[in-house]
């Protein structure tokens, strides 16, 4: 098992991460804004759950259609709060009939009686759609579920992936906390070849909100994937905190997506191609260059108590001297004059090569009180972009730790403008 290591998932998202931090120009107004949200690696994950996991109403309303819009469940197992709702024996009944899932079902009615069967006691109802998504998706089924301690939403999606894209279980998908705020997170590979992974988080890692996001995803050596989501509210957004906690323990969650009844749904979803040839490198400096070359330039006060990496283009130091604890992070992203509007001020200092330099200080975006924000960002005449931002504070979502950032801005301007980034 491995816990809170820096994620190399090996999702679509990655193919498309070089793309995206390129465009990443477009989200720094000129007032400032930090570099890299700090989700990147928990979006990673969520990128898989909510392309297989959202449901529009409609798809929650195929399956509602032919059950009078809501439920009761008497599934196996305890809630998290242990309660029995007010199902009694007429849930019992009601699940029985479920487990008597007709194949011939379309799969996304499958999954939403399937998942009704398998949840504790309780009142199951359908959660409303979002709406806004097209294309076509795997089954999933999204419903709002009562124990008797408060309405929670839970979602479920089946996928399939092509067996021979080996999941190494080094490769954790589990977020970097010091980029990333939860609760906890583990990945395991069970002994029969299936990769597991336990989440348990917020939907809004700077808390803003109290809403609790857990999930648990399983990848069978097959290539099924089923990925189970709760949360403490009716709706993962935009609904007010109904109890504590979600109502399924991790235990029991790892339950549900082991559960047999999701293997012949998943058996039956269309194989999945052959795997494309195997794409170019991501253009862009390493991040494991880039963090070689920003530890290099540190000022010796500082001592790195951690560090992390993208694959490329991003890197960031946790330092301290001191003082307390403060949060460095940096891109260096080639091919940014598309941008170059966005980024560069009418105030932006112009030094003798042309490069063009823009300091911002103030509160941070993120994180607790009192979180303030050092930021230097450059641009070379040819679109070469060094921007580097220190926090006071050990990560963004979290208080501040100290007075002020560790570096000074005449500090992160010489980092940021050094010619070690062009050679």
């Amino acid at each position: 098992m491995q816990e809170n290591d820096a994620p190399k998932d090996r999702d679509s998202f990655e193919d498309e991460l070089g793309a995206a931090m390129k465009r990443a120009g477009e989200e720094f107004p000129v007032a400032g804004r930090p570099l890299v949200d700090g989700g990147v690696a928990r979006g990673r994950r969520r990128t898989v759950l909510r392309r297989s996991a959202a449901v529009t109403g409609s798809v929650a309303a195929l399956a509602v259609i032919g059950l009078g819009g809501s439920l009761l469940t008497g599934g196996s197992g305890a809630s998290q709060d242990g309660g029995k709702g007010a199902a009694g024996a007429q849930s019992t009944s009601n699940a029985g009939k479920l487990k008597e899932t007709p194949a011939e079902l379309p799969p996304e009615q499958q999954v939403f009686r399937t998942l009704a069967a398998l949840l504790p006691e309780g009142h199951v109802s359908e959660q409303p759609g979002t709406g806004g998504q097209e294309g076509p998706r795997p089954p999933a089924a999204s419903v709002v579920y009562d124990d008797g301690h408060g309405k929670a939403a839970v979602s479920v999606a089946l996928s399939r992936q092509n067996p021979d894209e080996e999941v190494n279980e080094n490769d954790s998908p589990c977020p970097d906390k010091n980029v990333t705020a939860f609760e906890a997170c583990s990945a395991t590979m069970l002994k029969d070849g299936s990769h597991l992974v336990l989440f348990k988080g917020w939907e809004y890692p700077d808390r803003r909100e109290e809403t609790r996001w857990w999930y648990a995803d399983l990848l069978t050596p097959e290539g099924y994937r089923i990925s189970v989501s709760e949360w403490n509210a009716p709706a993962e957004k935009g609904a007010p905190v109904s109890r504590s906690v979600p109502p399924l323990s991790l235990d029991r969650m790892k339950a549900l997506v082991r559960a047999e009844e999701w293997r012949p749904i998943a058996a039956s979803l269309p194989e999945p191609d052959r795997p494309a040839p195997e794409q170019p490198a991501p253009q862009g400096m390493s991040g494991e260059v880039i963090l070689d070359k920003l530890t290099g330039q540190l000022p010796g006060r500082l001592t790195v108590k951690a560090s992390g990496k993208q694959e490329t283009e991003y890197a960031y130091v946790v330092v301290d001297d001191g003082r307390g604890k403060s949060f460095v992070q940096i891109n260096v992203q080639p091919d940014m004059s598309g941008v170059a509007g966005d980024l560069v001020g009418s105030d932006a200092e112009v030094l003798a090569d042309g490069t063009r330099v823009t300091t911002r200080q103030g509160p941070g975006e993120k994180g607790g009180a009192g979180v303030t924000m050092r930021q230097v960002d450059t641009l070379r005449p040819d679109g070469f972009r060094v921007v580097i931002s220190a926090f006071n504070a050990a990560n963004q979502n979290e208080a501040a730790t100290r007075e002020n950032p560790a570096l000074t801005l005449a500090e992160l301007k010489k980092i940021a403008t050094s010619k070690v980034w062009r050679s």
